[in-house]
């Protein structure tokens, strides 16, 4: 019969486990790097967005079309912010290019929504 080695966790070890660690010193190390600032999300968040009401090709669905991005505006960043637009309003909608298309005749939501997040809107209300 196998008889498999169990390892003692009662807490009556001879050593602990971190013992390899025990004779290092902190004395002599480097500082911790300092914190990262988000500069580029807050500089980013002062543009002017454009809003606009399309129906044209969409069999008559209407849609609200957020423009206005810079080129510096990346598309992680553009897929974040459709992501909020989405889930905020209560609807569909896509990132075509560089703008964000969301579904639904509700410019006014968008706008506040926008606004909440620091941007400036004009366009449609």
């Amino acid at each position: 019969m196998k008889v498999s080695k169990r390892i003692d966790t009662s807490g009556a070890a001879v050593q602990p486990i971190n013992a390899a660690f025990a004779s290092l010193e902190i004395e002599g190390l480097p500082d911790a790097p300092p914190e990262p600032e988000h500069t580029k999300k807050a500089g980013t968040k002062k543009m002017r967005l454009i809003l606009r009401r399309e129906t044209s090709h969409r069999a008559g669905k209407t849609v609200v079309v957020v423009s206005g991005f810079p080129d510096d505006f990346s598309g992680a960043e553009l897929e974040q912010l459709a992501r909020t637009l989405k889930k905020k309003s209560g609807c569909g909608g896509t990132v075509a290019g560089c703008e964000i298309e969301v579904q639904g005749d509700q410019p006014r939501k968008v706008r506040t929504i926008l606004e909440q997040e620091g941007f400036s809107v004009g366009g449609v209300t």
